[in-house]
């Protein structure tokens, strides 16, 4: 007969929880409202619309709650809005000084991905697309490097888990 503390389900409910964790999709927009480029790993459900309707309705949809915080938050919004959550997932979002957006979708469990996103626009974006000169800013990214490191970096990111379910 083991001896097992009251807290053991808990801890054992937590690990099961954070092996469960995963990445669905990534959306990168210029400051116009354009998707340069758009990424999925472990999305569940797809939306029934067009890509670009998708990427129409995500957009208009942060533009509405950053207005919406910045209109009605009681204290200066410094970093402004840094994420949301549903009973479903919880969106991510970071947003350069140049008015590119990324968008992280996770399950609910992934902590803050700021610094996770700051780190795909410093380390990849910059320097896969900014400082490469066939890239045309403002327009989709057709680069495959960045793609293949966008893949890899987000594969070892820590909170990454393939799963069918």
């Amino acid at each position: 007969m083991a001896c097992v503390s009251a807290a053991e389900p808990e801890r054992q409910q937590k690990i099961r929880s954070w092996m469960g964790m995963t990445v669905h999709n990534l959306y990168i927009f210029d400051r116009n409202g354009s998707c340069l480029h758009y990424s999925e790993w472990n999305r569940k459900k797809q939306a029934g619309i067009s890509k670009e309707e998708e990427f129409k309705l995500m957009y208009g949809m942060l533009f509405s709650i950053r207005s919406f915080i910045s209109k009605m938050s009681p204290l200066d919004m410094k970093d402004g809005f840094l994420a949301f959550q549903t009973s479903r997932y919880k969106l991510h979002y970071y947003e350069t000084p140049t008015g590119i957006k990324l968008v992280l979708n996770t399950d609910l469990g992934v902590p803050n991905c700021r610094d996770t996103l700051q780190q795909i626009y410093s380390t990849l974006y910059v320097e896969y697309i900014v400082k490469n000169p066939l890239c045309v800013l403002g327009e989709s990214l057709q680069s495959d490097l960045f793609s293949s490191k966008l893949d890899s970096f987000i594969r070892a990111l820590p909170f990454f888990s393939v799963r069918a379910a």
